[in-house]
């Protein structure tokens, strides 16, 4: 599959993944365990049939650096996730095209270029909207829930930079197990910490977890990791958009999740402002 299909098919499968989490009524250390403990079984299955040679200590300590921050991003996010829906908590977490380029900056020393700065006046005002933070919100608690997403913006930023850089010489899978068994083990502390780690949600929450790991995780995820590297970052950024489009788009139809008009406003800028970003 081209690369550039790869990573849409991927992002439009991971959009799914808010409205399965909602459906499964877990806290956010049980869905996020879950969700990578289940995806390990296949991965491990791909990772062997990967025609490669060993990979380096910098590398496996690269990519458990990505599940850390896959962890941080995924807990985040559903927290997010109830208090101000599925389709929202999506959009924010896209905030990452405009805070990528900066962590770029900052390690890299990669240019920021003008058209940053106008990404960012369109997306903080964005956010307040999409949030609900000035009336009409959709969720039970705005402020915390634009809060929660946006932190998990940063933590989804750091995984997607440290994404990219491990699968420069094309070996994909086995880094991305890495990443999953890491993001696996910090879920699980996280939850016993404070984020709720139910080992026996019912039978019907798995069911919903076994979709979020197959869908989003295998599936979505590793089609994102495979292609993202093989394209120009900003063609990689915008087709990740196509997540909080699927994202809104599902969790009308699913969940009955409706937005107000000032929060359609927010997530019309916060998506405008990604595109200013990501294009040439």
């Amino acid at each position: 599959m081209r690369p550039a299909w790869g990573v849409a098919t991927g992002a439009l499968t991971v959009s799914a993944s808010a409205v399965l989490i909602e459906l499964s009524g877990t806290a956010p250390g049980t869905a996020s365990f879950y969700r990578c403990l289940l995806a390990l079984p296949p991965l491990a299955v791909l990772a062997a049939r990967e025609r490669a040679g060993a990979a380096s200590r910098a590398d496996v300590v690269r990519a458990a650096l990505a599940g850390v921050f896959f962890a941080g991003d995924s807990l985040l996010w559903t927290q997010a996730i109830g208090e101000v829906g599925a389709g929202l908590s999506t959009v924010l977490v896209n905030l990452q095209v405009v805070i990528v380029p900066l962590i770029a900056w900052l390690v890299d020393r990669e240019r920021v270029p003008p058209r940053y700065l106008l990404a960012v006046v369109l997306v903080l005002p964005g956010v307040v909207l999409a949030a609900g933070l000035t009336g009409g919100s959709t969720g039970p608690a705005p402020l915390a829930g634009a809060i929660h997403a946006s932190l998990a913006a940063l933590c989804y930023s750091a995984f997607l930079f440290l994404l990219r850089r491990g699968g420069q010489d094309g070996r994909t899978r086995r880094p991305y197990f890495v990443v999953t068994a890491s993001a696996a083990i910090v879920s699980a502390i996280a939850g016993l910490l404070g984020y709720g780690l139910d080992l026996a949600p019912g039978w019907a929450a798995i069911g919903w977890l076994v979709l979020v790991a197959v869908s989003g995780q295998v599936l979505g995820w590793l089609l994102v990791a495979v292609g993202a590297p093989r394209l120009p970052s900003h063609v990689g950024a915008v087709l990740l958009l196509l997540t909080p489009v699927g994202a809104v788009v599902l969790g009308a139809l699913v969940l009955g999740e409706r937005l107000s008009p000032s929060q359609l406003i927010g997530c019309a800028l916060v998506l405008t402002g990604a595109v200013v970003a990501a294009r040439r």
